[in-house]
């Protein structure tokens, strides 16, 4: 596949990504707006802060090493038996580390107020059969992945969405009295659907003359089993590496509830608070900025040679990989700068339709315009890194290894004291701090890359002045908008300050558009591709 075709192919994933993870986003958002009708802001926050933060852990542990070792460059000319091989100790790791985290879950840890929130032993338990089992389709992802089966992975995580999200529903309105047991169940449920989807998908495709056509490396689904030749050394080896990394990278990402969980800074109540801000706040980072940094990794992985110098690359290779570096992080920050300008005037009123005065008093709309700064930083960090993770050689991998302890460590230290003194704006600030020093690494790395080329894709961090005129008047008029119009004054008020909001944001698309050229010819031609259209 040639590179043109791999940009294709990652273009066509981002954008289905794009679009799996706005569906995924919508419907959680809706469920949580339900959910908060029924149950108690204390079961809240055990669900998606204590025991999301075990499953989460458990599957990122067990498996992204493994993901990213077997998608990244060295697979060119892979032995896919080997790679499957490897593929399936995921599995046996994730019994391990399921071990391991039930049993500090629940001897460790301290446990809710059963009169308030009960079967919290059993819901611990569940939740880790729940990860387990997503763990059993990994090879089977991976596949899928490598081969741009953009459509399986839509459709599998759609429909046990869905699953999940009718579980919860009917369970919550039939016998709310269940608690933690209806959210493992549907937990359970999206697991298993998503499971049999692609255990279903890979049993009608592989055999078929389109698997023939397409010189599919597996020809039977016996063939998805572990068998000789065992193991890719080289492989393996470069596993380990991202193992290491994968660790510190999951206390980074999840730094702020290992410290909710184990150092009790926040009580429930306050954990589903601020849970339910966050999950706001990150929607679009989540939904949209991750999406094209998975798919632009394997852009990445394979276009470049990872570890080798750009002067002993194939110089258009290396020139179109720059120039997408630079589109992607245009397009990021000026996503990012619109959420930040335009998040700090609507953060009151949001939360205020959202959840009502249980979120928008007290910290709640300083949480969310905080995060709305945050969420800038996201953008810029989930590009660089995504370009510096493929780029990199495993030494420097080991190094960078190093680099994440010490960040680590700072990280927590600094959102423990900051919680301490701000509550929940601590643990956002603090992440901002180390999102910072890791955009930092990236942007150092990325320079120093392309030092002896005559490319400069870190230009892409410099919008057009006029872009950021306009977004600077459009913060002027929507904080004035905001202390006049919102949010006591009942809904007509609201709705000027609705309207006043559109039009800025209007002038500043439009602004985009006229002085962006180049990048609006990129979305044009790579984001926004038909999906009509079969790609497979």
């Amino acid at each position: 596949m040639g590179s043109e075709d791999v940009l294709k192919s990652a273009s066509t994933l981002a954008s289905y990504n794009v679009l799996l993870q706005v569906m995924f986003r919508v419907l959680t958002f809706l469920l949580n707006a339900f959910t908060l009708r029924f149950v108690s802001k204390e079961l809240i926050g055990v669900v998606n802060v204590r025991l999301m933060l075990l499953y989460s852990t458990l599957v990122f542990l067990s498996r992204e090493a493994f993901r990213r070792a077997c998608l990244s460059s060295e697979g060119a000319g892979r032995n896919w038996r080997q790679v499957i091989n490897l593929l399936w100790l995921t599995f046996p790791v994730g019994c391990v580390w399921g071990v391991l985290l039930v049993c500090v879950w629940w001897w460790v840890l301290q446990a809710p107020d059963p009169e308030s929130i009960p079967h919290y032993v059993p819901a611990v338990g569940l939740f880790c059969l729940a990860a387990l089992t997503e763990l059993l389709a990994e090879p089977l992802w991976v596949l899928a992945h490598a081969h741009m089966f953009v459509r399986l992975k839509v459709i599998a995580e759609s429909l046990a969405m869905i699953a999940k999200c009718l579980v919860t529903v009917v369970m919550v309105v039939s016998a709310p009295q269940w608690g933690l047991y209806i959210f493992s169940a549907a937990q359970c449920v999206y697991a298993g659907f998503l499971l049999l989807c692609y255990v279903l998908y890979f049993i009608h495709f592989l055999g078929s003359e389109e698997a023939e056509s397409k010189l599919f490396p597996v020809s039977h689904i016996t063939d998805l089993l572990p068998s000789r030749p065992l193991l890719n050394w080289k492989l393996t080896t470069l596993t380990w590496s991202f193992f290491k990394q994968s660790f510190l990278k999951q206390i980074l990402t999840e730094g702020e509830r290992y410290v909710m969980t184990f150092l009790n800074v926040l009580n429930f109540g306050d954990q589903g608070v601020y849970d339910i801000i966050n999950n706001l706040g990150s929607m679009v980072a989540r939904f949209l900025f991750l999406p094209i940094e998975e798919s632009f990794y394997v852009f990445f992985a394979k276009v470049l040679e990872r570890g080798r110098d750009v002067r002993h690359q194939k110089q258009e290779e290396v020139s179109m990989a720059a120039e997408v570096l630079e589109y992607l992080l245009k397009l990021v920050l000026l996503i990012g700068l619109i959420i930040t300008v335009f998040g700090y005037a609507y953060s009151h009123l949001a939360l205020d339709i959202y959840g009502g005065e249980l979120l928008s008093s007290g910290a709640g709309p300083a949480l969310l315009r905080c995060y709305s700064c945050y969420v800038l930083l996201l953008a810029i960090n989930g590009v660089t890194e995504c370009f510096v993770f493929a780029a990199m050689s495993k030494e420097e991998v080991d190094r960078y290894n190093l680099v994440m302890l010490g960040m680590s460590a700072s990280f927590l230290l600094l959102s423990y004291w900051l919680t301490w003194m701000l509550g929940g704006v601590g643990f956002i600030l603090a992440n901002c701090c180390n999102m910072a020093l890791r955009i930092t690494h990236s942007i150092v790395y990325i320079h120093h890359y392309f030092l002896q080329s005559e490319c400069t894709p870190l230009w892409g961090l410099r919008p057009h002045s006029a872009v950021i005129i306009a977004l600077g008047v459009s913060s002027i008029l929507t904080a004035c908008s905001e202390s006049m119009f919102c949010c006591d004054g009942g809904w007509l008020l609201r709705l000027v300050h609705v309207a006043v909001g559109a039009v800025c944001l209007l002038g500043v698309v439009v602004t985009a558009f006229f002085t962006e050229t180049r990048l609006v010819q990129f979305v044009r031609t790579q984001l926004l591709l038909k999906y009509s259209k079969k790609h497979t």
